[in-house]
Parts: C-alpha cells; structure tokens; sequence
C-alpha cells in the first residue's frame, strides 16, 4: 500500500439518475444509481461516492442524509467529502484503507455536529481490496454480498430498533418492513454516541455480487428478494431491474407489499471474468 495513490474520485451528489452509471473499479465494474423520491421537488439527500488507487482497491460509499432540507443533503455530502479526503490522505502517507475510511468516518462525524442545526446521515463504505470486501457502516444503509447462487455471503445489520429485532429473530423482516418504528435509526454521523461497525473480509468470485444502499432498497423490498434480483444476469440489467422494481414499490404498492417513499441510492460491483 506504500506507493499507492488516489487514481479517481467520483462523487454523486444531489443526482437525479434516469439510469445506473457504470465505472471500472479495482478489477471490476461498479454501477451507480441515485434518484430523489418519487415527485419530490426538493433536492436529493442521499449520495454516493467512488474511490479508487493506481493499486487496484478502491472504497465504495453511500450515505442517506436527514434532518430535513437543506440539512440532509449537506450532511450526506459533507460524510462523503470527510471520507475521500481521509482516504486520499492515508493512501498517500502510505496507510491502509481501513485507516482512510475510519478516519473518514470520524471527520465527517465530527463536520456535521459542527453545523449546529441538528443534521445527521448514515453511511455505508466497501472496501475492495485483493479481490475481497470489507464493509464499514453506521446507521440503517446496508452492504450485501449474494454469490451466483443466491447465498448471501455477507449482510450488515441495521442500527435502529427493528434492524436489531430482526437480527435476534424477534422479528419477521416481512413484518419490520410494515412496522411502525421502521424509520427510527439508532446510530448515525452526526451524533455524539456514534460508533462505527466493522465487517470481516470477505473474498470475492467472479459472479458475486457486491450491493450498498440506502434504506430506500431495503425498506421497500425484503433483503431475500433484492438477494434473487441481484444475483444473476448482466450487471446493467440488473440495476435497471432492482431501480424499477424499488419505483413500483414507492409509487404502486401490491397489496401486502411495502412501500416507503424515498430517496434511492446504491452501488452494485461485480469482479471482471
């Protein structure tokens, strides 16, 4: 990691995707996608970030920022800011990325609580390195890992009451997504208590699927089923199918479906071969 730089920084703020975007990243493809709520007006608070070394690692980063406008969208990009300026710098003093993004995580906590309006955001950061991820987050964005086969490889738990009920088996996710505490959040950059979780290692194959987002996936359609939509097909098609499906979700609920309206964001990655 000694001679590695930040090679390219793409930041995805305040986007209105009609399409996910494709970029080549550490030996694979990422595929970002981004969009206000359905008929929302006002701008979009979640945001999206892409950094990639001349080593071939890269960090992949989504934060979901709230508080209200125009606070929400500040505090996602001041999160996503803190964390491609930490990770540049730990790269070029020869640092890890587990330093950079904690790092990262720690300065945009601390950027935010300067405000002083009561803004907040949540964030979720892959590490991808030597053909593994590593994922860090705080708060109710979540990281998926699902192998061709749908396995599910590795999940990040939610910081918020229902994601913790769910965990301990408490709770049916079918029934959290129709719970009435489903958008309270228990951790979040912007807090005095926050704290960061850190995920193990996970080594990539070439057909699985990396997959963070905002809660504006997962609270609108079951972990399980966004596992069978992700893990199979071309990676274009499936970000314009997991995009459709979430807008049919906000706007045209089944019955027994859920459905949030929300800001939509979030970042697929596949290894090349």
């Amino acid at each position: 990691m000694a001679n590695a730089t930040t090679d390219r920084i793409e930041l995805f703020l305040n986007a209105n995707h009609a399409e996910a975007e494709t970029h080549p990243v550490a030996d694979g493809t990422a595929l970002v996608f981004s969009r206000r709520c359905p008929d929302k007006e006002s701008p979009n608070e979640d945001a999206a970030a892409l950094i990639v070394s001349n080593s071939g690692s890269a960090v992949l980063a989504v934060a979901d920022g709230f508080g209200g406008q125009p606070a929400g969208e500040q505090a996602s990009r001041i999160a996503l800011e803190s964390l491609t300026e930490s990770v540049k710098e730990a790269l070029s003093a020869g640092d890890t990325l587990r330093t950079g993004i904690l790092d990262g995580f720690e300065r945009a906590n601390e950027a935010i609580n300067a405000m002083g309006v009561g803004a907040a955001t949540t964030m979720v950061a892959v590490e991808i390195d030597d053909g593994s991820v590593r994922p860090y987050h705080v708060g109710d964005s979540m990281a998926l890992v699902v192998g061709q086969r749908g396995k599910t490889k590795l999940q990040t738990v939610s910081h918020s009451p229902v994601g913790y009920a769910v965990e301990s088996g408490m709770l049916h996710e079918a029934d959290a997504l129709h719970h009435e505490d489903l958008h309270i959040v228990s951790n979040m950059l912007g807090s005095s208590e926050m704290r960061i979780e850190i995920g193990t290692h996970v080594q990539l194959r070439p057909w699985d699927t990396v997959l963070i987002a905002s809660d504006g996936v997962f609270d609108n359609i079951p972990t399980q089923e966004v596992a069978e939509l992700i893990r199979t097909g071309p990676l274009t098609k499936v970000a314009k199918l997991l995009a459709a499906e979430c807008d049919q979700r906000m706007r045209n609920p089944r019955e027994g479906q859920a459905s949030k309206p929300d800001d939509l964001s979030f970042i697929l990655f596949r290894l090349r071969g």
